[in-house]
C-alpha cells in the first residue's frame, strides 16, 4: 500500500476517533515539516500510555499520509476488528515466534511502496516512575538499516494526563476538563546517521549494529521530549529488565 492509500477507510475512522479523543486532549503538534515529502519511512515515537496511537498517528494523518502501526499479532485474529486491521495496512507483530521475521517482510513492503510505519521502540507503556523512555528493542533499527528507510523520531507529553499507568500497571483516567497534548518531531535520522563509526554497510547488522543504532534513536526521543518537558532526562535510561535492586 502507498502512503495515501485506503484514505477513504482511514477517512471513516478518524471521523470517530478524532471527534472523541478530542474530548479529553487538546492536542497541538511542531515538525510535520520533518516527514519525508516521497518514500517510505519509520516514525519512531516514545509510549507514555494507551492512547498514544492516536495522539502520534493524528500528525501523520493530518500530514495527507495514512500511517501503519506494527500491531500485536492476536488483534488480528479478533473477529470483523481484525479484518479492519488487515485492510487498513497494519502490520501483524509475531514475537517470540518463528513467524517473527514475517513483521518484518511486511513491514518492508509498506515501506518499499513509499508508506509510514509508526514505531514504539520500547514495546510497550514505559515503566519508568518519571515517565522517560526505556531501553527499547532493536525493530526501528533494523528497518532502517536493512532498508535504508529514514527513521523520524517524535517525542509528545500528555497522555498521562488523561489516562496515566503506574509502574504496576494501576490505570487512573482524568477525562475531564480536556488536557493538554503537545507533539514534537524531529528531523530525520538517515540510515548514515545510525551506523557504527567506521561501519561500511547495513546489509546484515550485527547486534552490536543494532543496538548502537537504537541507542541514537532513542537519544533522540529523549532529547525531544526534554525540550517538551523542560527538563533534564536521565542520564541512564530505565532498564525494565534489570532486577529492581539494581535499577
Amino acid at each position: 500500500m502507498s502512503r495515501t492509500s485506503q484514505r477513504s477507510t482511514y477517512r471513516v475512522l478518524a471521523g470517530i476517533a478524532i471527534p472523541l479523543y478530542r474530548l479529553v486532549a487538546k492536542i497541538s503538534w511542531r515538525g510535520t515539516e520533518n516527514f519525508p515529502a516521497t518514500g517510505g519511512f519509520v516514525v519512531a515515537a516514545n509510549h507514555l500510555t494507551e492512547i498514544d496511537p492516536i495522539t502520534v498517528a493524528y500528525p501523520v494523518y493530518k500530514s495527507g499520509i495514512m500511517p501503519r502501526f506494527l500491531a500485536k499479532e492476536s488483534l488480528f485474529r479478533v473477529p470483523v476488528f481484525g479484518r479492519l486491521l488487515s485492510h487498513i495496512g497494519m502490520v501483524p507483530v509475531y514475537r517470540g515466534t518463528t513467524r517473527a521475521k514475517d513483521s518484518l517482510e511486511a513491514a518492508f513492503i509498506e515501506l518499499n511502496d513509499g508508506g509510514a510505519i509508526l514505531v514504539y521502540p520500547e514495546g510497550t507503556v514505559t515503566r519508568d516512575p518519571r515517565m522517560w523512555p526505556m531501553r527499547a528493542h532493536t525493530g526501528a533499527a533494523r528497518l532502517s538499516l536493512q532498508g535504508q528507510i529514514p527513521v523520524v523520531p517524535m517525542a509528545h507529553w500528555g497522555d498521562q494526563e488523561v489516562l496515566y499507568r503506574d509502574p504496576q500497571g494501576k490505570r487512573t483516567f482524568n477525562l475531564l476538563p480536556p488536557k493538554k497534548v503537545r507533539v514534537l518531531i524531529g528531523e530525520p535520522l538517515q540510515p548514515q546517521e545510525l551506523m557504527r563509526p567506521g561501519k561500511q554497510t547495513t546489509d546484515q547488522p550485527t547486534a552490536d549494529d543494532l543496538n548502537y543504532a537504537t541507542t541514537v534513536i532513542m537519544d533522540r526521543i529523549t532529547a525531544l521530549l526534554a525540550e517538551l518537558r523542560g527538563e533534564q532526562a536521565p542520564a541512564d535510561r530505565f532498564d525494565p529488565s534489570a532486577p529492581k535492586e539494581s535499577r
